[in-house]
């Protein structure tokens, strides 16, 4: 395990420099942006398929908005509590730098008070509509999530975005726990699609930006240990995809289209992974884009054909 220490109080001054009002106060959009609306459709779509593929076609669609309402909203306070956290480290990054906190559009206290009560509302609403078991899972994935990955992996260690996994396969787990009221096979086989997913599209995009992170101090797989180890780690993850659809089709969750247009796109991602090996060093930035993009594309069509393919209940 790596660890790279931080100044908090050379980084405190930083920001307090940095981070004066730029003249006007933050707008509803800036209220939208910190919740990383981005990761929030993506996270929709997950808990929509988790939901979805647990009541097979027999959808209860009360209990399912209630259901995407609350995860939402979990979801956004996490984001919220991340930008809180991050506000100084964000100051060192293009990429971030232009954010509603690094700028002062938005205060530290305003947004704190904004992540609590996004988490309260969301909890409550999971908690009330979802069952015991959503609401609890909403607290595991905050608590990875703002806890374990924000406020300490993220600083410290080049595990943070294998650990951060746990929280970003959350969605489509409550979505089925909240349909389904049981922890089986199924909610375990969907946490796999996702929790295996997210390291190596994460990693295309730190090779990509790998020395905006360095600069910032980020202690990312390709900043510790370089982007051939890195290419190398991504490999496991992607080879251990190919196995999930197939399991969902046995176990009678899927059926045959999506088991075999899932399987083949991560035959073909892992091809792009390995292609990775045999590029030139100027290539790399290239190469990195493609796989995270592509990435995007499988996890979009594989839920959308899960969706699709889900088997019926009678």
């Amino acid at each position: 395990m790596n660890n790279i220490s931080f100044k908090t109080s050379s980084d405190a001054a930083t920001y307090s420099v940095q981070s004066k009002p730029p003249g006007k106060a933050g707008t509803w959009k800036d209220f939208i942006t910190v919740t990383k609306p981005g990761i929030l459709r993506t996270n929709l779509v997950a808990a929509f398929g988790g939901f979805w593929l647990a009541s097979q076609w027999d959808v209860d669609y009360i209990k399912l908005i209630l259901t995407l309402l609350g995860t939402m909203l979990v979801m956004a306070s996490s984001c919220v509590f991340n930008n809180y956290f991050d506000r100084e480290l964000d100051l060192k990054m293009e990429r971030t730098r232009n954010r509603s906190l690094p700028t002062g559009r938005l205060t530290p206290t305003t947004v704190l008070s904004y992540a609590i009560i996004l988490g309260i509302a969301g909890l409550a609403v999971l908690f009330s509509f979802s069952g015991i078991k959503a609401g609890l899972l909403g607290i595991l994935g905050m608590v990875v999530y703002v806890g374990i990955y924000t406020l300490w992996l993220k600083r410290s260690s080049t595990w943070s975005t294998s650990i951060g996994g746990i929280s970003g396969a959350m969605p489509p787990v409550i979505g089925y726990v909240a349909a389904s009221g049981r922890i089986d096979m199924g909610a375990w086989l969907l946490f796999a699609l996702l929790f295996l997913w997210q390291p190596p599209h994460f990693w295309a995009l730190a090779i990509r930006r790998v020395e905006e992170y360095r600069a910032a101090g980020f202690p990312l797989l390709p900043v510790v240990k370089g982007i051939h180890r890195t290419k190398i780690q991504m490999i496991p993850y992607i080879v251990l995809l190919i196995p999930v659809p197939i399991l969902m089709y046995v176990y009678g969750y899927a059926g045959l289209i999506f088991m075999i247009v899932s399987v083949l796109l991560s035959v073909l991602w892992a091809f792009y992974a390995f292609k990775g090996f045999t590029i030139k060093e100027e290539e790399t930035n290239s190469w990195a884009k493609k796989v995270f993009f592509f990435s995007i594309n499988h996890l979009t069509l594989s839920f959308l054909l899960m969706i699709i393919n889900t088997v019926h209940k009678f």
